[in-house]
């Protein structure tokens, strides 16, 4: 089955920096899109970043833009998400999500997420 597990979360300062990585199994990773959303306390669901199966191709959020960068390796079957510059609006659980297609667009599978804490 479908499996996504997120890891590198923590509490970081502002301006402190986290690489988060999602580990993949139960389908084969380089043919779909991979995304991260975060969710915060009381907020909506957010997207954050996204990138096309093969990797050519990937999209920051406005929000995030020049802070945030994501990337995968499909040898590995692990997608980041490298946080610089972190603050306080940050913090945040932190999901990996499954594309439904091989470019950015609809998800269909969830991980648990992990949770980002940005405070000095």
């Amino acid at each position: 089955q479908v499996r996504l597990v997120e890891s590198g979360g923590g509490l970081a300062p502002p301006g402190g920096s986290l690489r988060l990585s999602c580990k993949a199994s139960g389908f084969t990773f380089s043919h779909w899109a991979m995304r991260w959303a975060r969710q915060a306390p009381g907020k909506g669901l957010e997207w954050v970043a996204g990138i096309f199966s093969d990797g050519s191709d990937s999209h920051v959020e406005d929000a995030v833009r020049g802070r945030f960068h994501i990337w995968r390796d499909n040898t590995n079957n692990t997608v980041y998400l490298q946080m610089n510059n972190l603050k306080p609006e940050d913090t945040a659980l932190y999901l990996c999500a499954k594309g439904a297609y091989t470019v950015i667009g609809a998800v269909d599978y969830w991980g648990q997420g992990t949770q980002v804490t940005v405070s000095s």
